[in-house]
Order: structure tokens, then C-alpha cells, then sequence
């Protein structure tokens, strides 16, 4: 540790990502990256931008992406905030609604950098635990807060909360910031950005990784009431004022004009996974429901950690978390058709 550090900096206990490992020829099911390749229109899109005008800086505001987000799911622009990923759109969140003297609430297990960014912003917390069968209740949360946040579907649990249940809880919740983290919602879901209108205090995270297969490219988006997203805009222009580069915003919109790749390759991965869960199923493991673009899963007579190992000595990696009440589960990526036959191929070998 320097001493040149600031005080904060000696306390943080930094986000762990999934791991990218430089090996050829792994089945990787580790990080939740769709299987199937951008649309084809997004990659010319991106071919016909790359000219001599990337030596200009690119539209601060983001303004054609954000007319296409609004358009695809039927708001106003001035409804849109985007940001580089959904990582930074969430640090952002942290940063401008939830520094209140009530603490933040979020559920015991869920996305791990809720609790970095409440250390980085010296934000008070409360984690909510899950019920036994690892679902949200939303009546857990009515109770004093400075505001709510939680994935949708959850992470790693993949459990899915329906709309009816999030409107619930907004009912009794009007006094402070609602989030939901919808990094998953397309593999199953519906979106709560129906709410935005009728709920002001409510606001939608989601990204370009995951259903629309944009990870490298790093983009992600909030909607909620014009309020939130101008406090925002206040804070990305006191951070970095040109978060998405060129590149990426042309990049978002042919992701967004070509619903159909998006809506095929969505599905591939939603049969795919009915699949994937039937199997595993049959192997002997309990599969929770999901309604993400992976599966949690424990296998009664097999520790799930050596399970991990010995997936990974035969080039297969999934992602085992050595948490309380998880440590014998394994988040299983959903790949390819061949990626999913290997997996299970060496995991009947194992059992």
C-alpha cells in the first residue's frame, strides 16, 4: 500500500470480474457473453465509421443513440442517459441518489459491486437477505431508505421478479430512488421502463453486453423520469463529459435498428437454456428458474468448487462464487450449441 494513497483508497475492496483467460480452445461460461457475435449490421456500421473523423471528439450528449434508445422502447430522449457500460451508468446512480443518511438497500446476494461502489462514495447500506428459495420480496423492503436497487433478473441467482411485484413496491416506496439493474432482462423478462411514466422515483439500468452481444464495446444505458436523468448529466459532465466514443454510438444504434438479429439471437439463447437446464437436471443438479442468459446450479453429492476445478482442467470454465449460501452452486454460461454439449459432456464424465 502507498502513502500517497488517500484515506478511502486503503479501505476499498475492489470488484472482481470474471476472469478472461489468454488460453485457446476453452469452452468459456464464465462471464455471461452472449454466445453469438454482434448483428452483422452493427459491424458495418463500425467499418464505415472508422475514417479520418475519429480524430474529432464525438457528440457529448450521444444524441443519436439516445433518440434510438428512446425510439426502441418508446420514450423522450431527454428520458435517456448513456454511459460507458452499465458499470459506470451504475457508479453514476450511487454517485448522484443514493448519498442519504438512510442506508441503500439491496439484497444479500446480488451484483458485487453494489457494496464497492457504496465504499468508493462512503455510502450506508443494508443488504436484504433473500428468501430460502432465493427469490426478492419486495414487503422486505418497505421500511426507511435512501433509496433500493436490484438486479432483474438477479444476479447470480438468475431469478426473475415480475412487473406486478416491482409495481408493488414502488406503490409503497415514493420517498426515494428505485433502481432496477435489467442487465439480463431480455433473456425472459419484461422491462419495467413501462413504469417510468407513472413513477418518477423509478429508473432503469440496462446494457449492450449481454442480449446484444456489445461487451467490447462497452455501452450502457439508464431511463427513468427527466429529473434523475438530468442529476445524471450533472454528474458525467463533472467526470468525463465524452463517455462513449464514436464508435460505440454508432455502434448502439444499428444494435437497436436491427431488431430482428436481436430477437432471434435472444431466443436461440432462451431454447438453449431450456435445454441446458433439462440436462443438468437430468444429471442429478437443482437448477434454479432463470430468466437470464445463465443457470445456477448445485449438485447434492458434489462440491460444486471441485466441480469448477474439474470442468476447468478439461478446458471448460464456469464461475464458482466462495460465498456464504452460494459456495455450492456454479453459474453456467449459456453457449453455443457445442459449447453447451461440452459442458455437459464433462460434467456427466465428473459426475
Amino acid at each position: 500500500m502507498s502513502r500517497f494513497w488517500s484515506p478511502v483508497v486503503h479501505k476499498l475492496e475492489p470488484y472482481v470480474p470474471g476472469e478472461q483467460p489468454k488460453i485457446a480452445n476453452l469452452t468459456k461460461l464464465n462471464t455471461n457473453e452472449n454466445p453469438y457475435g454482434p448483428s452483422p449490421k452493427v459491424l458495418e456500421a463500425i467499418r464505415l465509421a472508422t475514417s479520418n473523423t475519429l480524430r474529432l471528439y464525438p457528440d457529448p450528449n450521444a444524441a443519436e443513440l439516445k433518440q434510438a434508445i428512446a425510439d426502441y422502447h418508446q420514450v423522450t430522449p431527454n428520458q435517456v442517459f448513456v454511459g460507458n457500460g452499465s458499470d459506470e451508468v451504475l457508479a453514476h446512480v450511487f454517485h448522484a441518489f443514493f448519498q442519504h443518511d438512510a442506508p441503500l438497500l439491496f439484497p444479500d446476494i446480488t451484483y458485487s459491486f453494489y457494496p464497492v461502489y457504496c465504499q468508493l462514495y462512503q455510502i450506508d447500506y443494508q443488504t436484504i437477505p433473500l428468501t430460502d428459495e432465493f427469490e426478492i420480496n419486495v414487503n422486505d423492503y418497505c421500511r426507511d431508505n435512501g433509496g433500493i436497487i436490484f438486479p432483474n433478473p438477479n444476479a447470480p441467482t438468475s431469478r426473475l421478479l415480475d412487473l406486478e411485484e416491482i409495481e408493488a413496491l414502488l406503490q409503497k416506496n415514493t420517498d426515494s430512488v428505485v433502481v432496477i439493474d435489467e442487465a439480463y432482462i431480455d433473456f425472459g423478462g419484461q422491462t419495467a421502463i413501462v413504469l417510468v411514466d407513472k413513477y418518477p422515483n423509478l429508473l432503469i439500468t440496462q446494457t449492450l453486453s449481454k442480449s446484444r452481444s456489445l461487451a467490447g464495446m462497452r455501452i450502457g444505458f439508464a431511463v427513468g423520469h427527466p429529473d434523475l436523468i438530468a442529476g445524471l448529466e450533472r454528474i458525467k459532465d463533472s467526470f468525463n463529459s465524452y463517455p462513449l466514443d464514436s464508435l460505440a454510438i454508432t455502434a448502439g444504434v444499428a444494435a437497436f435498428e436491427d431488431k430482428a438479429y436481436f430477437e432471434k439471437t435472444c431466443q436461440k439463447v432462451i431454447s438453449s437454456r431450456k435445454w441446458v437446464t433439462a440436462e443438468l437436471k437430468s444429471l442429478g443438479f437443482t437448477v434454479l428458474p432463470s430468466g437470464a442468459n445463465f443457470v445456477f446450479a448445485t449438485h447434492p453429492d458434489n462440491d460444486a468448487a471441485k466441480l469448477a476445478t474439474g470442468l476447468r482442467k478439461e478446458g471448460v470454465i464456469v464461475r464458482h462464487f466462495n460465498k456464504d449460501k452460494i459456495d455450492q452452486y456454479l453459474r453456467i454460461t449459456i453457449g453455443n450449441t457445442e459449447e453447451n454439449q461440452q459442458l455437459l459432456a464433462v460434467m456427466d464424465t465428473l459426475l
